[in-house]
């Protein structure tokens, strides 16, 4: 959960007096595996914080050693644990590739490799670990690796932002440009304009990070579980129609309005 949501949710929800458990696992892991134990854990605002007992996650660099703590790098699980995917039915050989050839443990791939979650991350001087979402969710704006997550969260601390998405766009003299797709809150539609959200991207992070073209939109495609389909805003940022299945989708009227925003622009 992003630090502001959190907040939000401790205030409004629990009232400043109900733990607030944030979890971070996969469906693979068929189960959780980062979390805080509720009324023991400390928490701490946009981290999942520890592992549960018996779980043993790390982050690395390519060649699979630890980094050092607040360093950015790969999530990785070190252990195998009860609830694990085994295989993928009818083609182990996939699932030997997706999860386990990208990082090798102490006894190198053939031995011990490390199950690679996807997700890049990084572990703070109290051990806590801050999931910064999908290592392929980074946008290369001229020669400079961005990750759409840290983008998001800028977006989302300006207080009359709900929500937000950002992906990359063709660009001819970047290679990629910033496309962020924003939620106002209800009181502040109408009244937010990119200028001023280019302007907070700017102080939250740096002047890489200016969005090149920010879309207002009250609300963004999700999935049912409630996953942002950032595959769709990408298609709709490159000016391509979207493609592909969304079955999946909880509101295919959020698509049709993002297609005549599209349209008009």
């Amino acid at each position: 959960i992003n630090p502001e949501a959190w907040m939000w949710y401790q205030r409004v929800i629990g009232h400043e007096r109900c733990p607030i458990v944030d979890t971070w696992w996969q469906t693979e892991t068929g189960g959780i595996m980062v979390s805080p134990l509720p009324g023991v854990t400390a928490t701490k605002p946009g981290s999942a914080t520890q592992p549960l007992p018996g779980i043993y996650v790390d982050v690395v660099d390519d060649k699979g050693h630890s980094v050092a703590p607040g360093s950015g790098g790969k999530l990785v699980i070190t252990k195998p644990w009860p609830s694990q995917l085994r295989t993928i039915w009818g083609d182990p050989e996939r699932y030997r590739k997706t999860y386990f050839s990208e990082i090798a443990g102490p006894g190198g791939f053939e031995r011990e490799p490390y199950y690679f979650t996807g997700d890049g991350a990084h572990k703070d001087k109290d051990g806590y670990f801050w999931i910064m979402g999908r290592i392929d969710d980074v946008i290369n704006v001229a020669g400079h690796r961005l990750g759409t997550m840290e983008i998001e969260s800028a977006l989302v601390s300006n207080p009359k932002v709900a929500e937000a998405a950002v992906v990359g766009r063709p660009d001819d003299l970047k290679g990629t440009g910033i496309c962020a797709f924003v939620t106002p809150k209800k009181e502040f539609k109408g009244k937010l304009t990119t200028d001023e959200l280019k302007a907070h991207v700017v102080k939250e992070i740096g002047a890489l990070a200016r969005p090149d073209e920010i879309r207002f939109t009250d609300a963004l495609p999700k999935t049912r579980s409630g996953k942002i389909m950032r595959r769709l805003l990408r298609d709709i940022a490159a000016g391509n129609k979207t493609m592909g299945d969304t079955t999946t989708l909880e509101d295919l009227s959020v698509l049709s309005s993002l297609r005549d925003y599209q349209d008009e622009g």
